[in-house]
């Protein structure tokens, strides 16, 4: 089941961890994290798509 990055963003805040860590604990860059859940960048392919499967934005490919 996807999420939106909406609820995503509430989830984090729920459980009390920074985008920035969750970003660093996955080997993301901090900036492409924020881009892909703030929706500046399109999650189509490469690395802001491999971030929206990571965050459970997009469903993983079979």
């Amino acid at each position: 089941m996807t999420k939106t990055p909406q609820q995503i963003k509430s989830d984090f805040d729920a459980k009390g961890i920074p985008v920035s860590s969750w970003a660093d604990q996955n080997g993301f860059p901090r900036d492409a994290v924020y881009r892909v859940l703030n929706g500046f960048t399109p999650c189509k392919r490469g690395l802001p798509h491999r971030i929206a499967v990571a965050l459970g934005i997009k469903p993983t490919a079979n």
